[in-house]
């Protein structure tokens, strides 16, 4: 994506938490811009000094993505259940930072250990339970390959921890291109 395709999905997702946390109706946003209408997943991440505020995505893309980052923005900023007991509040709405992710297709992976730590992200699958990170997780806590793979099934889909051995447990693979900027720097 160039740097104005990415300021108008940052601005889409400012919009779209701004009119969540006050409440509003979350503008629907256009675009003409054939990259920003393709159809595929995201995340939407939100940050208040450093420490995690929402995160909410989905891998595959139902609508065109605009739409998709500014739906999930709105969902990160309200809906994301680790954070129901604070909530975002408008006089915090200045020191966010957002940052969106947009999802290559998944890839099943027969070899969970072939991830690349810092480029891909993970989504492991086992009997009507699932989890996530994202390629930024790795980066951010140092983790190794199968700390990695053991903290998503144990934490994220509340599998045990070597689940990610087993055939039985579908590992997929992803990248995604990410980049963010503090709300203040939103236009």
């Amino acid at each position: 994506m160039n740097a104005e395709q990415r300021k108008t999905l940052l601005r889409t997702a400012k919009q779209a938490v701004e009119a969540a946390i006050h409440r509003r109706p979350v503008p629907r946003p256009h675009s003409d811009d054939p990259v920003l209408n393709e159809r595929c997943g995201c995340f939407v991440t939100l940050k208040s000094a450093g420490r995690l505020r929402g995160c909410i995505g989905q891998f595959t893309g139902d609508q065109p993505l605009i739409d998709l980052v500014a739906r999930m923005a709105q969902a990160s900023s309200t809906q994301d259940s680790r954070f129901f007991h604070d909530p975002i509040r408008p006089g915090e709405l200045a020191t966010l930072n957002i940052e969106i992710s947009v999802l290559s297709p998944l890839q099943r992976t027969q070899d969970p250990l072939s991830l690349r730590l810092g480029v891909d992200g993970v989504y492991i699958v086992r009997s009507g339970r699932s989890g996530c990170f994202l390629p930024q997780v790795a980066a951010e806590t140092g983790w190794s390959k199968e700390e990695f793979l053991s903290y998503c099934c144990a934490h994220k889909a509340m599998l045990p921890p070597d689940a990610w051995k087993d055939p039985a447990t579908e590992v997929y693979l992803f990248t995604v291109e990410a980049f963010n900027a503090d709300w203040t720097d939103i236009e």
